[in-house]
C-alpha cells in the first residue's frame, strides 16, 4: 500500500518535472524579455529588443530557469496532489471523484484555492535561491558567466538573505496566482466538456474518460483561460519582485518598492504584462497538458 502511494507521488513528481522543463526551455525568450522590461522605469519593449544582438541571447539564463521551473513544478504538483488526495480522504470518500479529462481529485473551489496557495508558498520558499539566480541571469544588469559565479557574488555581497530577496513579493504573487489558477482550471475542466458535448453524464462520477486528444484540448484550453485571469490579478507583485531582486540597494523593502513604483506611474505595476500573459498562458498549456497526460500512464 505504501509502495503504491510512493509510486503515485513519484509519477506526479516526474510528470510535473517534465512539463516544467519543456515549458521553461520553449518559453525562455518571453521570460528574459519580460525581466528586462521590468528592471527599470526607463526600460521599454522596443529598447530591450534593440539591445538583443543575437537569437542566442534570448535563451540567456535558460539553465537556472529550467532548473527552477522543472524542480519547482515537480515539487509543486506532487505536493498539490498529496494535499488534494488527503482532503478527498478526509471527506470520507472511498475513491476520489475525477473530471473526465483528468486523473486529479475533484475538490470544491475553496479547497482548490487553499491547497494551491499553501503548496505554492512552500515550494516557492524552497526554490527561492535559484529564482534569484534566474532573474539576475535574465537581466542585463549582471554579466555572470556561470551559476557558480552568481551564487558566490550573491553570497559575498548580501549573504544568505540575498538568496531569499523578494520572497514576500514572490509569495504575494505566486500564492494567490496558484489558488486562483487551480480553482479556475478545475472549474473549467468541468464546464468545457459540457459546452462541447463531450461529457453526457456531466456529474463527474462513473463517466467515460476522454481520449488523449480530447482531454489534451480540454486541459490546455482550461489552463490558458485560468492562467490569463490569474496573471492579470497578480501582475503588480511580479514587477515589485523583479525590482527588489535586481536592485536590492535601491529597492530595499516591499513597501518602499511599491511606493517608488506608484510615484513613477501606476501603469508601471503592469510592465511586461503582455509578455507575462503570453508566457504564463503558454507555460500552463504546455506544462499542465503534459502533466495531466503523463499521470494517466
Amino acid at each position: 500500500m505504501a509502495d503504491g502511494k510512493k509510486q503515485k507521488t513519484t509519477r506526479h513528481l516526474v510528470a510535473g518535472f517534465a512539463g516544467g522543463l519543456t515549458s521553461a526551455v520553449a518559453l525562455q525568450p518571453l521570460d528574459l524579455i519580460k525581466t528586462r522590461v521590468q528592471q527599470s522605469k526607463d526600460s521599454s519593449l522596443t529598447n530591450v529588443l534593440n539591445n538583443i544582438s543575437s537569437l542566442k541571447q534570448l535563451w540567456r539564463g535558460t539553465l537556472p530557469s529550467a532548473i527552477r521551473t522543472s524542480v519547482g513544478s515537480g515539487l509543486y504538483l506532487s505536493t498539490l496532489h498529496l494535499a488534494r488526495s488527503n482532503i478527498s480522504k478526509l471527506r470520507g470518500e472511498k475513491s476520489p471523484i475525477f473530471n473526465v479529462s483528468s486523473k486529479l481529485p475533484k475538490l470544491t473551489a475553496y479547497e482548490n484555492i487553499i491547497t494551491g496557495m499553501v503548496s505554492r508558498s512552500v515550494v516557492g520558499l524552497l526554490t527561492m535561491p535559484i529564482t534569484v539566480v534566474k532573474i539576475r541571469f535574465e537581466s542585463n544588469i549582471y554579466q555572470y558567466r556561470s551559476i557558480k559565479e552568481a551564487l558566490i557574488d550573491i553570497f559575498q555581497t548580501q549573504g544568505i538573505n540575498g538568496f531569499f530577496r523578494g520572497f514576500g513579493a514572490t509569495c504575494l504573487r505566486d500564492a494567490p496566482y496558484a489558488g486562483l489558477y487551480i480553482s479556475s482550471y478545475e472549474q473549467l475542466k468541468s464546464v468545457l466538456p459540457k459546452i462541447l458535448n463531450l461529457n453526457e453524464a456531466a456529474d463527474g462520477r462513473n463517466t467515460k474518460e476522454l481520449d488523449h486528444l480530447s482531454s489534451g484540448i480540454i486541459n490546455s484550453t482550461s489552463a490558458v483561460i485560468a492562467a490569463i485571469s490569474a496573471t492579470v490579478i497578480t501582475a503588480p507583485f511580479d514587477t515589485i519582485k523583479t525590482r527588489m531582486q535586481l536592485s536590492p540597494q535601491v529597492y530595499k523593502t516591499f513597501t518602499q518598492t511599491t511606493i517608488k513604483l506608484y510615484k513613477e506611474s501606476f501603469f508601471h505595476f503592469f510592465n511586461g504584462l503582455s509578455l507575462r500573459l503570453l508566457r504564463k498562458a503558454g507555460s500552463a498549456a504546455i506544462a499542465w497538458c503534459i502533466y495531466e497526460e503523463l499521470v494517466k500512464l
